[in-house]
């Protein structure tokens, strides 16, 4: 198996979330920390990699990967994961719950993006993504099923879904929001941050 280097944030959302696959995979890999808040996301050698000047980069099986989902399939698809269904109404559903936190809610809570909202006046960064993260949970809310006895976002087996949800409930109770109003979402997420690989990708695990 070739070495793996992951070069991430300890707080961003997408590296999370791969840091979470590569764990669930049980796959060793090097971090190699991009600091964002002294801007080495944007610097000559990251730009190289990752020509969007984002976090993470999984350097892998002797190629880049960039954009979390896309990493996330990959493994998928290379190491035989199950993260996705094998029927198509199942791929399609689980796919749905994983754009509504990647594709809705992180892009506008980008903190780039917060940061100029608020630079134009007429918000605070902490209204910002208090307003957005509870607009796009709620939705996902609705989007989950109402059976009792699933583990979790989709039936009983892990998916990319919930790869994606815990990433985005951190980031949530991190910036206030009452995750009461959100009770499957809320009892999905505590029960996923029990399960091991999940725990040992977390910011606080991983340094700052």
């Amino acid at each position: 198996m070739s070495h793996a280097v992951l070069f991430d944030y300890w707080r961003s959302s997408a590296s999370y979330r791969v840091r979470i696959g590569l764990n669930l995979l049980g796959l060793a890999y090097e971090s190699r920390p991009i600091d964002l808040l002294s801007g080495a996301q944007r610097s000559e050698e990251n730009l190289a990699r990752n020509p969007q000047g984002l976090v993470p980069t999984l350097a892998i099986d002797e190629v880049e990967l960039t954009q979390s989902l896309a990493i996330l399939e990959y493994l998928n698809e290379t190491r035989s994961a199950g993260w996705l269904p094998a029927d198509p109404v199942g791929r399609a559903r689980v796919r749905a719950l994983s754009y509504a936190i990647a594709m809705e809610i992180h892009p506008v809570c980008n903190l780039r993006v917060a940061l100029h909202a608020v630079s134009l006046g007429g918000t605070t960064i902490e209204d910002w993504m208090k307003h957005f993260i509870s607009d796009g949970l709620a939705g996902f809310e609705g989007m989950l099923g109402d059976d009792p006895d699933d583990l979790y976002c989709h039936g009983d087996s892990l998916t990319l879904a919930d790869i994606c949800l815990v990433p985005q409930t951190y980031n949530a109770r991190r910036w206030g929001v009452e995750m009461e109003r959100f009770p499957k979402t809320d009892a999905l997420s505590s029960r996923l941050e029990d399960i091991p690989a999940f725990i040992a990708a977390h910011p606080d695990r991983v340094g700052s």
